[in-house]
């Protein structure tokens, strides 16, 4: 589909404007054997994680965890990204905008498998939780059990109505061509933006930085927020450039589309980057015990990851992205998304890892995490994005995004 042929008049009340497409037409289906692989992938990880607690329980725990918390960072960087749209009055992304939606699909899913980590794996990775390493003062409070999981199925419910609040005015908008449903949607995103900076915060406090309860620092909230949202910008861009090349975007998505993904990519990135120095420097600088606990712990064998961390999700990207011609250019960003994705589950499983472990390991229950994510996250996305059409049709903004240009 070129531009001209989705901005031809339809005879629809606003000429310019596509019609909205049938939510599975021509085109709009994912090769088969891509299909299949995805349904494989998500059972073979649980086989494997079934496998591995055999012998390695608490790291198909914490595997769990991190595949739960991933999932959900990518929900939650979808939805992210449609409220900064919305609050910001921003339309050269409207025309992509359905794949940040799909993204939102993925919350149930993730908070199912973090739910069950925390459950049924939390007294193998939180010690205040088994008694190894109990809590004093304002921590002990915060940190009761009941609280603890009282606030997890709070903060993904919230999120989960959010999300579900958004995408419902979206999806009627295509039908009724309502521009106030995107004035609403500005204002739900706005309240939105703040309640969820609030709530990431907490949550990555509860799930993440109380694996190592001894240890705090005021900058982790940015630090999860920089890393989410990164690896939902690198989703995007991979889900964007497949649907261009496969169809429902093609002759939608243009260069300048690309370019501005690509300066997000590259900002983004360097935001990560730079929340990462501070806190390093501001815990080496300081070096009160407490704080240097955490980078004492990954030493040796965990060093070395951190240095590839910072590599995979900076380092290559920074170089290669730099030039302008790279960021239009599909197989590089397409690249520098998979090299970001990996420096993600990297960084998460330097966070939830030495929970389970002393020294780093890559078994069967890492293997089986890392399947479950992809696979989850492939065949939740596609079952999304095909169930509503590839354009938000109504949206009074799209013909600004589909004659967006450099």
């Amino acid at each position: 589909m070129s531009v001209q042929e989705a901005t031809a008049p339809i005879g629809l009340e606003e000429p310019g404007i596509p019609a909205p497409a049938a939510p599975r037409a021509a085109g709009l289906a994912p090769r088969a054997s891509r299909r299949r692989l995805d349904l494989v992938l998500a059972p073979a990880g649980l086989a494997l994680l079934a496998v591995g607690a055999a012998f390695a329980a608490a790291r198909v725990w914490a595997s769990l965890l991190l595949a739960g918390f991933a999932l959900v960072g990518l929900a939650l960087a979808g939805l992210c990204f449609i409220a900064i749209l919305y609050a910001t009055g921003a339309g050269w992304a409207t025309a992509l905008r359905r794949v940040p939606e799909a993204l939102v699909a993925l919350l149930p899913w993730g908070g199912g498998v973090l739910l069950l980590a925390l459950v049924a794996g939390g007294h193998s990775l939180y010690p205040w939780l088994s008694g190894a390493h109990p809590a004093h003062g304002i921590q002990a409070w915060w940190l009761q059990p009941a609280f603890f999981y009282a606030r997890a199925v709070a903060f993904l419910a919230i999120w989960y109505l959010f999300g579900r609040a958004l995408l419902a005015q979206s999806r009627a908008q295509d039908g009724d061509r309502d521009a106030e449903r995107s004035r609403r949607n500005a204002r739900l995103s706005a309240a939105f933006l703040v309640v969820f900076g609030f709530t990431l915060w907490l949550a990555s406090t509860d799930w993440v930085m109380s694996l190592e309860p001894a240890w705090s620092s005021t900058m982790f909230g940015v630090y999860h927020f920089a890393g989410l949202f990164l690896s939902g910008l690198a989703t995007i861009v991979l889900l964007v450039l497949a649907l261009r090349r496969e169809g429902p975007l093609r002759g939608i998505v243009n260069e300048a589309h690309l370019h501005d993904l690509g300066k997000l990519l590259f900002a983004f990135s360097t935001f990560w980057m730079y929340i990462w120095f501070s806190q390093f420097m501001l815990i080496w600088y300081s070096d009160i015990p407490e704080e240097a606990a955490y980078f004492v712990r990954r030493q040796g064998a965990w060093g070395l990851l951190l240095v590839l961390d910072v590599l995979l999700c900076w380092g290559v990207p920074f170089l290669l992205l730099l030039p302008a011609s790279t960021k239009r250019h599909p197989k590089t960003l397409a690249s520098m998304a998979v090299v970001l994705l990996a420096g993600r589950f990297l960084d998460l499983y330097l966070m939830i890892g030495p929970a389970a472990a002393a020294t780093p390991a890559f078994g069967l229950p890492e293997l089986g995490g890392l399947l479950l994510t992809v696979g989850l996250a492939a065949t939740v996305t596609r079952r999304a994005f095909a169930s509503a059409p590839p354009l938000p049709s109504g949206d009074p903004r799209l013909g600004e995004s589909l004659h967006h240009h450099l």
